[in-house]
């Protein structure tokens, strides 16, 4: 098993530390977990501050690694949270540092948090959508050194905002604009499995987008809990692994060095 999307105490919304994690992670007998702490400049969500010391978590992260080396791979990743006007920083911290693996994500909107209701107020929900991915998709013209987007239909998560949430026909249009741009980067996607968490009783993203993405030649994805907790870490990850057998992908992504490599699904 292998759970990309992970965090601990050096993200601002995260109690556990490193060491804590690790541990919850060899109880169940993963191969491999990914640090990918939240770095969100420019956010003002729940006066939390989503920035720490880079030299802090290396530091950290590369004594467990070398302390728990024989039970499991820890690797070093991060969550950006990506805006338009951030991609001259965001760049130099990704090439300034030794990540394995980068998670973009779009939190911000327009200026706007996702997460506290901001961005959806005074707007009609095709207008919310829209506005989401086109930010999305100018988040990935501008930067080029990550691996896969976050949670790419983050914006189902808030449906408690604005009520209904959009048909993937009535977007589809934006959203393949999007896979094709990534295709041809080279860039992949992720199964973010705290959907289940949430309440929403589907992954981010749905099946019906994931099998979009495999439609238009998508084969870059990984599979991550985006756990807080220990007992969340690679929560329904076999559920993932058997969403891409249904829709037939033959792979799933792993990556190490920046690099990815292609597990064959048994």
């Amino acid at each position: 098993m292998y759970d990309y999307h992970m965090h601990s105490s050096f993200s601002g919304d995260c109690q556990y530390t490193m060491e804590e994690m690790i541990c919850g992670a060899i109880d169940k007998n993963v191969n491999t977990i990914v640090f990918t702490d939240h770095i969100d400049y420019d956010c003002t969500s729940d006066n939390i501050d989503f920035t720490y010391d880079l030299a802090d978590y290396f530091k950290e992260l590369s004594k467990l690694k070398l302390k728990y080396k024989h039970s499991l791979e820890v690797l070093a990743g991060i969550e950006i949270g990506m805006q338009p006007h951030l991609s001259e920083k965001v760049a130099g911290l990704i090439n300034n540092n030794n990540f394995d693996f980068v998670i973009m994500s779009t939190h911000i909107v327009k200026g706007l948090d996702l997460h506290d209701g901001s961005f959806y107020k005074n707007k009609k929900i095709k207008e919310i959508y829209y506005g989401y991915y086109e930010d999305l998709l100018e988040n990935i013209k501008n930067i080029e050194d990550f691996s896969v987007v976050g949670h790419i239909d983050l914006v189902d998560r808030y449906q408690k905002y604005f009520g209904d949430k959009l048909n993937l026909k009535d977007y589809k249009d934006i959203l393949e604009i999007i896979f094709k741009k990534l295709i041809s980067m080279g860039k992949g996607i992720e199964i973010n499995t705290s959907g289940i968490r949430y309440g929403i009783n589907n992954f981010h993203p749905t099946k019906e987008i994931v099998n979009f993405y495999k439609e238009l030649g998508g084969e870059i994805i990984t599979i991550g809990s985006d756990a807080h907790t220990p007992q969340d870490i690679v929560a329904n990850y076999d559920d993932a692994v058997d969403l891409l057998k249904e829709l037939n992908f033959k792979y799933l992504t792993i990556f190490k060095d920046m690099k990815p490599k292609f597990i064959k699904i048994k």
